[in-house]
């Protein structure tokens, strides 16, 4: 990889990680139109670790909270607060994509990255993200979610291992869907989002450097810019886009999804860009 390729795809994974627009597929569609070689998954999967080490400095005092009341809800009943239920749900949460992960990490690398792929999931998501904002009741709080949210939204967050559907847009459409409030249902997503992607991350290390699929290889320090470059912008993103949530719909990002796409298979249906 070049230091330009390393330098934009990391910025732009740092911008779209916690927006509903999907990181995974602005990469790969970047990475075609401007340098015509995909950088791969693992880059991908790699960069996510900046952009997960900016939500856990977001969110470090909810985190410690959470953390200490599970610890001290696991052998004192009278100490199980909404807090202690939140670290179950997020555990819960979390074995559903590490399963399929797992199963289908061979997919996710190869054939899941074309940009026809892409570009349709682009699409047809952002009908189910329009859904969940005009459908959702959005009246639930974080002391009313339950086991069954952390599944859920869990299995939702499993549909973000193909891109083009988006981790944020997949988990905070499922929580809109079970009422969640709109801030609720996007701290939640995030949340649940940290031990998949560090997971994630830390598996395809290896694979960044000497990909064995397709991908493209980066140096030691070419990892080591990009993830901090991803961390430091995407703080500001994630911070942004709370803010932003508290006041404006989904809609937004469903409108550009739908651009995004019919641009993509515009280019595809002409030859401009190749689908791998």
């Amino acid at each position: 990889m070049s230091w330009l390729q390393v330098i934009v795809l990391s910025v732009l994974q740092g911008l779209t990680e916690f927006l509903p627009v999907s990181s995974s597929g602005h990469l790969a569609i970047a990475s075609r139109v401007f340098f015509d070689e995909d950088a791969g998954a693992s880059f991908t999967a790699v960069t996510q670790l900046g952009t997960e080490a900016a939500v856990l400095l977001y969110f470090a005092r909810d985190i410690a909270r959470i953390v200490k009341a599970w610890f001290g809800g696991l052998f004192d009943a009278a100490r199980r607060t909404a807090d202690y239920r939140l670290g179950w749900w997020v555990i819960i949460g979390t074995i559903p994509i590490g399963v399929f992960g797992l199963l289908f990490k061979d997919e996710i690398r190869t054939g899941a990255r074309n940009l026809w792929a892409i570009a349709i999931a682009l699409i047809v998501f952002s009908a189910v993200i329009a859904a969940a904002e005009y459908y959702g009741k959005q009246t639930r709080s974080v002391e009313q979610l339950t086991w069954k949210d952390g599944v859920i939204v869990g299995l939702a967050q499993c549909l973000a291992l193909l891109p083009g559907v988006s981790r944020s847009g997949a988990t905070i459409s499922a929580g809109l869907f079970l009422g969640q409030n709109r801030e609720l249902a996007a701290r939640f997503g995030f949340l649940l989002a940290i031990p998949a992607v560090f997971a994630s991350g830390l598996f395809s290390l290896p694979d960044a450097f000497h990909p064995v699929g397709e991908g493209m290889s980066a140096t030691g320090a070419q990892l080591l810019v990009a993830t901090v470059i991803a961390f430091i912008v995407g703080f500001a993103a994630v911070s942004w886009f709370l803010r932003f949530l508290t006041r404006h719909s989904m809609y937004w990002f469903v409108g550009y999804r739908v651009v995004l796409g019919v641009v993509v298979l515009a280019l595809l249906g002409t030859g401009v860009v190749a689908a791998t």
